[in-house]
């Protein structure tokens, strides 16, 4: 495939694309990803799937986008927390390092409970700021560049004021890659 394509050639559409809205929970907008993210290939669940979560508001516009990093961050926030985030993953750590076979199992059961419970927070609490659109129309090269700039993995596509799909960075590096096989 030539590097010469538009984004039009590359983007997913929107209809095919893990979408949640801002009043969502990450209890209600996880499931959504991981039915995308997981891909049945002979039993197993590949990495073949969406990695970010479009979050929309009542209007259907786009607001924000929740990713991988995010909702871990959230669901595990001693992962990015402060002091006391922190203090109580350690007491986890030591109990897992001091745990006996009984004593592992209600470890665990901590770490799923606080899962859990972080499991309620807002979409909009978490969610990143859209940092780039492109137009459908718009080389290649151009979402590169933008998506280079920005840091992100994933850019919203519009045809003119609508939203119609994104493109991943996966995507693009495939349209790389194709070059090379040519």
């Amino acid at each position: 495939m030539p590097i010469a394509k538009k984004v039009r050639d590359l983007l997913v559409p929107l209809s095919e694309y893990a979408s949640t809205y801002v009043d969502d929970s990450l209890r209600q907008a996880v499931p959504k990803l991981r039915k995308l993210y997981c891909q049945i290939e002979e039993g197993k669940c590949t990495q073949a799937g969406h990695r970010n979560i479009l979050v929309l508001n009542k209007s259907e516009e786009l607001v924000g986008i929740l990713s991988f990093k995010s909702i871990i961050e959230a669901l595990v926030p001693e992962l990015a927390g402060g002091i006391a985030t922190r203090l109580e993953s350690a007491e986890i750590s030591i109990a897992f390092a001091q745990a006996d076979a009984l004593d592992l199992d209600e470890a665990r059961a901590s770490f799923r409970a606080r899962v859990i419970r972080n499991a309620e927070t807002k979409v909009k609490d978490i969610m990143l700021k859209v940092r780039g659109t492109i137009q459908a129309d718009a080389d290649l090269m151009d979402a590169i560049k933008l998506m280079y700039q920005n840091r992100i993995t994933v850019l919203p596509v519009y045809e003119d004021k609508k939203l119609i799909g994104v493109v991943r960075e996966s995507d693009l590096f495939l349209a790389v890659a194709d070059v090379l096989s040519d």
